[in-house]
């Protein structure tokens, strides 16, 4: 009965390996690779030979079954593109099943863009929360980060470069003018790391950029601080066109805000108003009897 074996590899920097991954990838009897023609880039810098398949996002389940079949007779390596696989990249439903088979997981440690960038922030490290990467999705992401507006411990991310400036856009719109750090191509030529507060990176990264990014934010300071009015009305907007009645969204608001139900609704009246208002001036439709 073989092990799997979770192999971290170099996120840019092909030194940054150790003695005994390299020693893995080599006696294993298959390598299940992200994508085997970077990871054969790897290989053939160290002259390693071992077999490959791939092991992606969209065929990580039609896989499974070769992984654990191979895992009969020998042992399996899984590596991703860069870093410690199963962190943002395909592993989690692997480890599992080679888990509940019976089979040995044996991580590996090694290079992680997470833990690099968080060290050389400058920020809190004693605790921190990794959110993965940010949503694609505007609305998506401007959820998960008023989910996490008031989390006082620092927060990791990574997001891609065609994306950054929205991101910074909507962490400075949601959460202030917080000190960050963009950590960029980590251990790679042009290497960068940009510290200070959000509003000066959007300025910083308004341009193209291109790389690979990994934000370091520093967390909510103190008590969680009440919401601004702009905001109380937006989030009781957005509910009402859930579907919620006025004071159903009131209330839902009250819970987070810091605001009392009675000044929430009080100051968002005018919301179901013009609602009503809207709904009273549209066209009526005629009927004719002919």
């Amino acid at each position: 009965m073989g092990s799997l074996y979770l192999i971290a590899t170099p996120i840019g920097n092909l030194e940054d390996i150790t003695l005994r991954a390299i020693r893995l990838l080599r006696e294993v009897d298959l390598i299940a690779a992200e994508d085997t023609r970077h990871t054969g880039r790897l290989l053939a810098h160290y002259e390693i030979d071992t077999s490959q398949i791939s092991y992606h996002e969209h065929n990580k389940l039609t896989r499974l079954d070769t992984v654990l079949k191979a895992l009969e007779t020998g042992d399996v390596a899984l590596v991703s593109d860069a870093g410690t696989p199963g962190l943002s990249d395909p592993g989690y439903e692997l480890v599992q099943a080679v888990i509940a088979h019976g089979f040995p997981v044996v991580p590996v440690p090694g290079p992680s863009a997470l833990t690099a960038a968080l060290v050389a922030s400058g920020l809190p490290t004693d605790a921190f929360v990794y959110a993965g990467f940010l949503p694609r999705r505007a609305t998506e992401r401007r959820r998960l980060l008023a989910e996490l507006a008031d989390e006082q411990r620092t927060l990791v991310a990574f997001e891609s470069p065609h994306r950054l400036a929205a991101a910074l856009r909507d962490i400075e719109a949601i959460w202030g003018n917080r000190e960050i750090a963009v950590a960029r191509e980590l251990t790679k030529l042009h290497e960068e790391i940009w510290r200070g507060p959000v509003s000066e990176a959007r300025e910083h990264f308004a341009g193209e950029v291109r790389g690979e990014i990994t934000l370091v934010i520093g967390g909510a300071s103190g008590a969680p601080s009440p919401w601004d009015e702009e905001r109380v009305r937006n989030q009781v907007t957005r509910l009402m066109g859930q579907g919620l009645s006025h004071g159903e969204a009131a209330k839902a608001v009250a819970q987070d805000s810091g605001w009392s139900r009675r000044d929430i609704y009080q100051s968002t009246i005018d919301i179901d108003r013009a609602g009503r208002e809207k709904r009273d001036d549209r066209p009526q439709r005629r009927t004719e009897i002919r």
